[in-house]
């Protein structure tokens, strides 16, 4: 492919202007000022984003959450601890890298009123928010100064006011629950008289040993996990907790002792409480979650009533997907029961490379707790959820990875009853049934929903070769038939979010609609049809793109793969206006079925919430936009689909391109390929592999597979088991083959398993090594995720001078041969 660095300079100013922006020796190197994108970029990075909706219990209220602006790179330079794969503010006992909100709205249903939640004090930000089981209170956990409280909002009123000026210890996340009874929460606080936290000692007491004894323990390649002693300390300082009962009268009732409680939930009748707790020793090679665990039942006056589980340190759990640790799993609360536990455990030694004809039992202990379990049903894969019914039903989830297997079954918890109700492909999204719909009952427990006449209600997709249509089914559960309720119809995408029980027995339909042109928005329909009642009115947050054209793309791979993607093009873009300069962003996914891999995933019909990070802020620039065209890896039978990852990435790619460039949308030389983290490992792996870009664009990626050697993404087998996959995947055994410009951007704190910021720093080097053209910007306090309004802004702009410089600017080369 053509070396642009060859090229003659592009002809107009602006292009001069760009060019004169970057650092174009090839030894720079060094810390340079953040920078600002175009003034339309920053626009949309700066745009309000849609609110979140949350529905009340009784159904009555709608309560709206609205973001706050992008946070600072001040903010994210604040003390943050990163121990046994969390991080955590010291300062607030509370995340790092949050996404709180900074205002909440209340709407009512029956008439549209609108009232803002007042009393908080100026500048508060809310990081967890629940409705009280009566519906009549909301439970806000707040960043206050230098704290995070609990504060509670009278629904009728809409005032909040402090429930307590005990400081929250969520460090576990731990948020705050209610009782049953709403009568008060249960909630962990900093323990009173508690110490500073253990100083760290300069001069080494002696080395760090680990040791092997000759058991199997693979493990993934976690990160911020503990590295000595004094990791440790900090970690026992900062998990230890105390748990306490805040009442709504302003009454504290402190349970037990401070201790490192990992989790903590009230029982259905507010009598009892399952509470789980950490205990040495710790593990240097995998997060707190895998430390030993004790699961104890509590009476609500800190009275210990029963010991459930002692679960030791899980180094050892199998590689093989599906696998999972010994011992009881996955406590909980029988929804639908008093003081009823159900849990999980694992009949093939938790080894999912194992054969077994079993391979879960789910067990039931009720109050008083003093009878051995009971086991409830046995599974030929893994337990992956349950929903539970006050009229005596339970719908049991089972997955296998392998197979890609999903099964439903309907279970009587009494007698253990069953019925298979789905057995499908995961990957088949034509066939997905949809999610049964659950509420709060009035002991704030999460139950099917079901119609007056017994039956459930479930909520899908709607996938189909047209698209996404979604809709709301009604189930019998005794005999598995469905009957259609509702269905997104034309020139609508419609979600049904809920169904409004009236007291006559008539149902009306929460649902959210959108379209091109119009963000999503609430609207209540009767389910048997009639005009809609509009709920919210929520403006177009990006208005500088409205009119953008929006086309879901169906085409074929060269192996007779069905492939799709959604092209737009700018406001305003008329054919007449010639070939675009594009921009392809993608994430490539393992299918085990081409049928299943072929299947149209969106809807034309849908709103595109557009924002710093959508890859459809181009489109301001004059870009077009293949967004997400699909780059599937299939392996059928017994085929794994990384043995010929390369090959089939490269062909879908291929049958991408062909398809915008015989559109006339835009020229085989002006098209770049763009992702993050899985993306772009992909991005990589095209440039060094086919000519089919003018350049690329990689975030946070993976370009090394032997430094993740136990397996990754979707892949299953260790390095030792298939090298000459691992060699042949990573794009840094072929740093060599980069012939086209390749932009590397990393958070520089990034904690994305895999994704280690030295992963694009060897691979730049390996780039500049021979000689390719290749920048790479370490974002400074970044994670896998950018948060800062200065990242966020020098994102866009590294990516808009990229793109400009090596795609924009070859304009003449599509038209002018004297150009090449």
């Amino acid at each position: 492919m053509l070396d642009l660095t060859l090229r003659r300079p592009a002809r107009t100013a602006t292009a001069v202007l760009a060019l004169s922006l970057l650092l174009t020796t090839s030894s720079a190197t060094g810390q340079t000022p953040y920078q600002v994108p175009s003034a339309d970029l920053v626009r949309i990075a700066d745009a309000p984003r849609l609110p979140a909706t949350r529905v009340s219990p009784d159904q009555r209220w709608l309560l709206l959450l609205q973001s706050p602006s992008l946070p600072s790179i001040a903010e994210l330079a604040e003390e943050e601890l990163r121990l046994a794969g969390l991080r955590f503010r010291p300062r607030l006992l509370a995340p790092s890298r949050t996404r709180p909100y900074a205002s909440l709205e209340l709407v009512e249903v029956a008439t549209g009123r609108k009232a803002s939640v007042s009393g908080l004090p100026s500048g508060a930000l809310v990081e967890t928010v629940s409705w009280s089981p009566d519906g009549e209170h909301l439970l806000l956990s707040a960043q206050v100064g230098a704290a995070i409280e609990a504060w509670v909002v009278e629904v009728a009123t809409a005032k909040a006011k402090r429930l307590s000026d005990r400081r929250l210890h969520l460090v576990a996340r731990n948020a705050p629950t209610w009782l049953p009874d709403s009568s008060g929460v249960v909630a962990t606080v900093e323990p009173e008289n508690w110490g500073a936290a253990p100083a760290s000692n300069p001069v080494p007491t002696g080395p760090v040993v680990q040791e092997s004894l000759g058991a199997k323990a693979p493990a993934r390649t976690y990160q911020d996990l503990l590295a000595d002693a004094h990791d440790e300390a900090l970690f026992e300082h900062y998990f230890t907790a105390q748990i306490c009962v805040l009442r709504l009268d302003g009454s504290i009732e402190a349970l037990g002792k401070p201790d490192l409680v990992v989790s903590l939930d009230p029982a259905p009748d507010g009598k009892h409480l399952l509470v789980e707790t950490l205990s040495r020793p710790f593990s240097y090679r995998v997060p707190y979650y895998r430390f030993p665990r004790t699961s104890e039942v509590w009476k609500l006056d800190g009275e210990r009533v029963a010991s459930v589980a002692e679960v030791p340190l899980q180094e050892g759990v199998p590689m093989a997907f599906g696998s999972v640790p010994v011992g009881p799993r996955s406590l909980q609360w029988r929804a639908d029961a008093d003081a009823e536990l159900l849990w999980a455990e694992a009949l093939d030694g938790g080894d999912a490379g194992r054969e077994s004809e079993l391979r879960d039992r789910l067990f039931l202990l009720a109050a008083p707790f003093d009878e051995p379990a009971r086991p409830l049903i046995d599974l030929t894969s893994r337990f992956s959820g349950v929903r539970w019914s006050a009229e005596g039903l339970a719908l049991i989830d089972e997955t296998w990875w392998k197979t890609r297997r999903v099964k439903t079954w309907a279970v009587a918890p009494e007698t253990g009853e069953s019925k298979m109700l789905f057995d499908r492909s995961s990957e088949d999204r034509y066939s997905d049934p949809g999610r049964p719909l659950t509420r709060s009952d009035d002991r704030g427990q999460r139950v099917l929903a079901r119609a007056a006449n017994g039956r459930l209600w479930l909520v899908g997709q709607g996938a189909s070769d047209d698209g996404d249509r979604p809709f709301l089914d009604e189930l019998d559960p005794m005999t598995g038939a469905t009957k259609r309720l509702y269905q997104s119809q034309a020139p609508f995408y419609e979600r049904p979010l809920d169904v409004l029980s009236a007291a006559d027995g008539s149902h009306r339909i929460l649902l959210s609609r959108e379209s091109p042109e119009e963000p999503p928005n609430l609207y209540l329909i009767d389910a048997d049809g009639g005009d809609a009642t509009q709920l919210t009115s929520f403006a177009h947050p990006t208005p500088m793109l409205q009119g953008l054209s929006k086309e879901v793309l169906r085409y074929q791979r060269n192996d007779g793969v069905q492939l799709t993607g959604t092209l737009y093009l700018p406001p305003g873009y008329e054919p007449s206006d010639g070939p675009l300069p594009m921009l392809m962003w993608a994430y490539p996914r393992e299918f085990k079925s081409a049928a299943a891999a072929g299947q149209v995933r969106g809807s034309k019909y849908r709103f595109d919430s557009i924002n710093y990070w959508s890859p459809l802020v181009w489109l301001s620039r004059g870009y077009a936009v293949l967004d997400n065209p699909t780059m599937p890896i299939v392996g059928e039978g017994e085929e794994e689909p990384n043995d010929t990852y390369v090959e089939q990435l490269v062909a879908s790619a291929s049958a991408a391109v062909e398809e915008v460039v015989r559109r006339g949308v835009t020229s085989r030389d002006r098209i770049a390929i763009g992702g993050h983290s899985y993306g772009a490992f992909m991005t990589a792996n095209l440039l060094a592999h086919s000519d089919l870009f003018a350049a690329g664009i990689a975030r946070s990626g993976a370009y090394n597979r032997t430094l993740t050697p136990f397996g990754f993404q979707a892949e299953e087998r260790s390095y030792w088991e298939a090298p000459e996959v691992y060699y042949a995947m990573s794009p840094f055994m072929h740093a060599d083959k980069v012939n086209e410009p390749i932009l590397l951007i990393h958070g520089a704190l990034d904690n994305n398993s895999g994704t280690f910021p030295l992963q694009s720093e060897r691979y730049f080097a390996a780039l500049k090594g021979h000689g390719a053209t290749a920048r790479l910007a370490m974002l400074p306090l970044e994670s896998h995720g950018y948060r800062s309004r200065e990242s966020l802004l020098h994102m866009l702009w590294e990516q808009e001078q990229w793109l400009d410089r090596y795609v924009k600017a070859r304009e003449s080369s599509s038209t002018d041969s004297d150009d090449r």
